[in-house]
C-alpha cells in the first residue's frame, strides 16, 4: 500500500479544486458573478441594503426599536426587490447546485476515507466497523 505525504494529499485537493471549477455549473456561477457585480441596479440595492443593516445595529445599540423597526421593514422589502432581479434569482439558483456539488464531493471523501479505514484494519463496510489489525 503506497504512503502520502500530507502535501502531496495536499496537492491533490487543489488538483481537484482545479478541475471542480471548470464543470459547467461552477463556470456558470462565475458568469452570473460577474454579471452581478456589473448590474448597476443590483449593485445599488446591495449598497442601499449594507447602509441599512449598518443603521439597523446602531439603532438596535440605543435601543431605538421604533426606529429600528421601519429600518428593518425598509431592508425587508429592497431585500424582496433585489431577488425579483432575474439575475439574482438564478445566480440563487446556481449557488444552491454549486453548495450541493461542494457537499457531494466533501461526503464522497469523508465516507471513503473512512471506508479505507474499516477496510485497512480488516473490519466490515457494511457493518461500519473497524477490524483489529492493519493490512497492508
Amino acid at each position: 500500500m503506497a504512503q502520502y505525504t500530507r502535501q502531496e494529499v495536499i496537492q491533490e485537493a487543489k488538483d481537484l479544486a482545479e478541475k471542480l471549477s471548470k464543470i459547467e455549473e461552477i463556470e456558470r456561477f462565475k458568469q452570473l458573478e460577474v454579471k452581478l457585480n456589473q448590474n448597476n441596479k443590483v449593485q445599488s440595492h446591495i449598497k442601499k441594503i449594507k447602509a441599512l443593516q449598518k443603521q439597523a445595529v446602531n439603532l438596535q445599540h440605543y435601543e431605538k426599536s421604533e426606529a429600528q423597526k421601519r429600518v428593518e421593514e425598509e431592508l425587508d422589502r429592497l431585500q424582496q426587490e433585489l431577488d425579483e432581479i432575474p439575475v439574482v434569482q438564478e445566480f440563487k439558483e446556481t449557488q444552491v447546485v454549486v453548495n450541493d456539488i461542494l457537499q457531494r464531493v466533501t461526503q464522497t471523501i469523508a465516507e471513503e476515507v473512512t471506508n479505507e479505514i474499516i477496510r485497512s484494519t480488516g473490519g466490515n463496510v457494511l457493518k461500519g466497523e473497524t477490524g483489529k489489525e492493519l493490512k497492508y
